[in-house]
Protein backbone atom coordinates (compact mmCIF):
# COMPACT_ATOMS: atom_id res chain seq x y z
CA UNK A 1 0.00 0.00 0.00
CA UNK A 2 1.23 3.18 -0.97
CA UNK A 3 2.06 6.06 2.19
CA UNK A 4 -0.86 8.86 0.97
CA UNK A 5 -3.83 5.91 1.26
CA UNK A 6 -2.27 4.99 4.69
CA UNK A 7 -1.80 8.01 6.24
CA UNK A 8 -5.77 9.22 5.13
CA UNK A 9 -7.04 5.69 6.12
CA UNK A 10 -4.69 7.05 9.56
CA UNK A 11 -6.44 10.03 10.14
CA UNK A 12 -9.91 8.83 9.49
CA UNK A 13 -9.45 6.34 12.57
CA UNK A 14 -7.99 9.11 14.29
CA UNK A 15 -11.22 11.14 14.02
CA UNK A 16 -13.46 8.31 14.35
CA UNK A 17 -11.88 7.80 17.92
CA UNK A 18 -12.34 11.57 18.31
CA UNK A 19 -15.47 11.52 17.64
CA UNK A 20 -16.42 8.43 19.41
CA UNK A 21 -14.98 9.70 22.96
CA UNK A 22 -16.60 13.24 22.49
CA UNK A 23 -20.14 11.27 21.87
CA UNK A 24 -19.56 9.34 25.12
CA UNK A 25 -18.81 12.70 26.97
CA UNK A 26 -21.54 14.42 25.54
CA UNK A 27 -24.77 12.18 24.97
CA UNK A 28 -25.22 11.61 29.09
CA UNK A 29 -25.49 15.17 29.54
CA UNK A 30 -28.72 15.56 27.52
CA UNK A 31 -30.06 12.20 28.33
CA UNK A 32 -33.75 12.61 29.05
CA UNK A 33 -33.43 11.08 32.91
CA UNK A 34 -30.60 13.46 33.33
CA UNK A 35 -32.07 16.50 32.72
CA UNK A 36 -31.81 17.84 36.55
CA UNK A 37 -28.69 16.05 37.76
CA UNK A 38 -25.30 17.45 38.48
CA UNK A 39 -22.36 16.53 36.50
CA UNK A 40 -21.42 14.19 39.39
CA UNK A 41 -24.59 12.49 39.23
CA UNK A 42 -24.31 11.92 35.39
CA UNK A 43 -20.70 10.71 35.46
CA UNK A 44 -20.38 9.16 39.13
CA UNK A 45 -23.49 7.62 39.75
CA UNK A 46 -25.02 6.04 36.94
CA UNK A 47 -24.30 2.29 36.93
CA UNK A 48 -25.20 1.66 32.88
CA UNK A 49 -22.79 4.85 31.99
CA UNK A 50 -19.67 3.14 33.85
CA UNK A 51 -20.83 -0.22 32.05
CA UNK A 52 -20.94 1.35 28.84
CA UNK A 53 -17.43 3.64 29.66
CA UNK A 54 -15.78 -0.26 30.18
CA UNK A 55 -17.31 -1.61 27.03
CA UNK A 56 -16.06 0.76 25.18
CA UNK A 57 -12.51 -0.01 26.23
CA UNK A 58 -12.11 -2.74 23.40
CA UNK A 59 -13.52 -0.54 21.08
CA UNK A 60 -10.46 2.08 21.69
CA UNK A 61 -7.85 -0.92 21.69
CA UNK A 62 -8.82 -1.93 18.07
CA UNK A 63 -8.80 1.51 16.48
CA UNK A 64 -5.21 1.48 17.95
CA UNK A 65 -4.17 -1.67 16.32
CA UNK A 66 -5.99 -0.52 13.22
CA UNK A 67 -4.15 2.20 13.40
CA UNK A 68 -0.86 0.58 13.73
CA UNK A 69 -1.81 -1.73 10.93
CA UNK A 70 -2.15 0.72 8.73
CA UNK A 71 1.30 2.41 9.61
CA UNK A 72 3.02 -0.90 8.92
CA UNK A 73 0.89 -1.36 5.47
CA UNK A 74 2.36 2.40 4.89
CA UNK A 75 5.99 1.05 5.45
CA UNK A 76 4.98 -2.17 3.09
CA UNK A 77 5.49 -4.29 6.10
CA UNK A 78 2.26 -5.82 6.71
CA UNK A 79 3.33 -9.58 5.82
CA UNK A 80 4.67 -9.93 9.64
CA UNK A 81 3.85 -11.84 12.70
CA UNK A 82 2.99 -8.65 14.59
CA UNK A 83 0.24 -7.71 11.87
CA UNK A 84 -0.95 -11.74 12.25
CA UNK A 85 -1.34 -10.63 16.05
CA UNK A 86 -2.45 -7.12 15.05
CA UNK A 87 -5.42 -8.48 13.33
CA UNK A 88 -6.20 -11.45 15.63
CA UNK A 89 -6.63 -8.95 18.42
CA UNK A 90 -9.08 -6.50 16.59
CA UNK A 91 -10.98 -9.86 15.83
CA UNK A 92 -11.20 -10.37 19.77
CA UNK A 93 -12.32 -7.00 20.48
CA UNK A 94 -15.14 -6.73 18.24
CA UNK A 95 -16.04 -10.52 19.68
CA UNK A 96 -15.66 -8.96 23.22
CA UNK A 97 -18.21 -6.03 21.91
CA UNK A 98 -20.59 -8.27 21.07
CA UNK A 99 -20.67 -10.07 23.96
CA UNK A 100 -21.00 -6.49 25.81
CA UNK A 101 -23.60 -5.83 23.76
CA UNK A 102 -25.37 -9.00 24.18
CA UNK A 103 -25.12 -8.94 28.03
CA UNK A 104 -26.70 -5.10 28.05
CA UNK A 105 -29.75 -6.25 25.96
CA UNK A 106 -30.10 -9.47 28.43
CA UNK A 107 -29.87 -6.67 30.90
CA UNK A 108 -32.37 -4.87 29.25
CA UNK A 109 -34.66 -7.12 28.96
CA UNK A 110 -34.83 -8.53 32.58
CA UNK A 111 -34.27 -5.14 34.36
CA UNK A 112 -36.98 -2.38 32.14
CA UNK A 113 -38.95 -5.18 30.52
CA UNK A 114 -43.03 -4.25 31.09
CA UNK A 115 -41.88 -0.97 32.50
CA UNK A 116 -40.83 1.58 29.23
CA UNK A 117 -40.39 0.63 25.76
CA UNK A 118 -36.80 -1.16 24.82
CA UNK A 119 -37.52 -1.13 20.89
CA UNK A 120 -34.87 1.74 20.88
CA UNK A 121 -32.51 0.16 22.72
CA UNK A 122 -32.60 -2.97 20.79
CA UNK A 123 -32.50 -1.72 17.64
CA UNK A 124 -29.28 0.28 19.07
CA UNK A 125 -27.60 -3.36 20.18
CA UNK A 126 -28.37 -5.10 16.88
CA UNK A 127 -27.15 -2.90 14.70
CA UNK A 128 -23.85 -2.46 17.03
CA UNK A 129 -23.80 -6.51 17.12
CA UNK A 130 -24.01 -6.71 12.99
CA UNK A 131 -21.16 -3.93 12.55
CA UNK A 132 -19.01 -5.20 15.04
CA UNK A 133 -19.39 -8.45 13.60
CA UNK A 134 -18.60 -7.92 10.55
CA UNK A 135 -15.80 -6.04 11.56
CA UNK A 136 -14.90 -9.26 13.31
CA UNK A 137 -15.33 -11.39 10.03
CA UNK A 138 -13.18 -9.12 8.01
CA UNK A 139 -10.28 -9.36 10.41
CA UNK A 140 -10.69 -13.02 10.62
CA UNK A 141 -10.73 -13.21 6.70
CA UNK A 142 -7.72 -10.91 6.29
CA UNK A 143 -6.18 -13.13 9.21
CA UNK A 144 -6.37 -16.17 7.15
CA UNK A 145 -5.30 -14.29 4.05
CA UNK A 146 -2.04 -12.62 5.60
CA UNK A 147 -1.50 -16.75 7.44
CA UNK A 148 -1.78 -18.04 3.81
CA UNK A 149 0.96 -15.65 2.44
CA UNK A 150 3.21 -16.48 5.14
CA UNK A 151 2.91 -19.63 5.06
CA UNK A 152 3.38 -19.10 1.26
CA UNK A 153 6.63 -16.99 1.77
CA UNK A 154 8.61 -19.42 4.25
CA UNK A 155 8.32 -22.58 1.35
Amino acid sequence: MKRGPAVFLQTAIIFVGIAVFAFLLWEPTIEGRNAHATLFEIYFEDTFLACAYIASIPFFASLYLAFKLLGRAGRNEVVSSQSLRDLRAIKYCMIVIIGFVAAGEATLFMVVRGEDDIAGGVAMGILVASLTGAIAVAAAVFERVLQNRMSLERQ
